[in-house]
């Protein structure tokens, strides 16, 4: 049963994040016959100002650490992740007090650095922005840093991604713990989708692989000038001046990935570019890329960015005159 929700603040909080936890839990919905939690803002020194994230914004926690023993829930708002903004020990104990006591941790985007501190992540999925997903599985390496998802759901332990996917994250828990209709109630209320699926890609814009070799270079700028023709691992290589297996061999030590992949994430990315600015049938828009057919873009867009060309456009594209 969700009854005790106690959100615990370190110095520089995101307001945003924090935000969200307010909005899902600390807003009294009884009028719309909703069930009331026992909300509880902490902090190691009550009635203490914490700066936050946000220029001339502070915030007071009204209760102290010791409201986390009985917690049902802990929420881990987002924070800076700078070596000039250290965790408050007293903060990390009382986290890992609380979890140990039973509470369920929900953290949201950076907020996953607190849990880790306190000894949650290890042995767990997790997943966090994915700005910070190498940071946190550098940090944390007995964890598994999903770097995709909005959300994981590991039972007394869900992480969540930046931003808008702690929403996600915090509406899951909701109707996990209270039901459907509670969470659609909820999010009705704030007007926002009432599930996305944890499993969702975050919407991240992957970079061509940056790459050292004078030869390779040439030919990685050639394949995505040329992402419409047909490549083979043969023609590449010939390009390259070298044998298949030395153009294979160096292609995967130079990029960390083989032809085959790295021509199929760069369509990806054209694709996304031209439903975003183009009104162009997914058929055509398929032969630009070099897919073939709208069927092969179909399978590899869902695979890679977690949603059909279709939604993707209906979510991001502009409207094209």
């Amino acid at each position: 049963m969700l009854s005790k929700v106690a959100v615990v603040l370190n110095d520089n909080l995101a307001m945003f994040e924090f935000g969200v936890v307010c909005e899902v839990f600390g807003l009294d919905r009884t009028a719309d016959g909703l069930p009331a939690f026992d909300f509880r803002v902490c902090g190691a020194e009550p009635g203490k100002p914490l700066k936050s994230s946000s220029p001339g914004i502070h915030v007071s926690p009204d209760y102290g650490l010791e409201e986390l023993r009985d917690a049902d829930m802990v929420a881990i708002p987002a924070f800076p992740i700078f070596a000039s903004n250290p965790l408050d020990p007293r903060v990390v104990d009382a986290v890992r007090d609380a979890a140990q006591a039973g509470a369920t941790v929900l953290t949201v985007c950076s907020g996953a650095f607190l849990a880790g501190e306190a000894g949650l992540l290890d042995g767990r999925k997790c997943t966090t922005h994915w700005r910070y997903v190498d940071l946190l599985a550098e940090k944390f390496p007995q964890a598994t840093v999903d770097p995709d998802v909005l959300f994981v759901d590991e039972g007394n332990l869900i992480t969540s991604a930046g931003t808008a996917a702690g929403i996600d994250a915090c509406l899951h828990l909701v109707r996990r713990e209270l039901g459907s209709s509670v969470a659609n109630a909820i999010a009705r209320r704030m007007v926002v989708p009432p599930q996305r699926d944890g499993g969702q890609r975050q919407f991240i814009e992957r970079p061509v692989v940056d790459c050292s070799s004078d030869s390779l270079s040439e030919t990685l700028h050639w394949m995505g000038e040329h992402l419409e023709l047909p490549h083979t691992v043969e023609s590449l290589a010939a390009r390259s001046s070298m044998s298949t297996r030395t153009f294979a061999r160096r292609f995967a030590a130079e990029t960390g990935t083989t032809p085959v992949k790295w021509l199929t994430g760069q369509r990806v990315l054209l694709a996304k570019q031209l439903l975003e600015d183009t009104d162009l049938d997914l058929e055509s828009l398929a032969h630009r890329c070099g897919f073939g057919s709208g069927a092969l873009l179909r399978h590899h867009f869902q695979r890679v960015v977690g949603i059909a060309p279709v939604e993707y456009r209906r979510r991001f594209g502009a409207r094209v005159s």
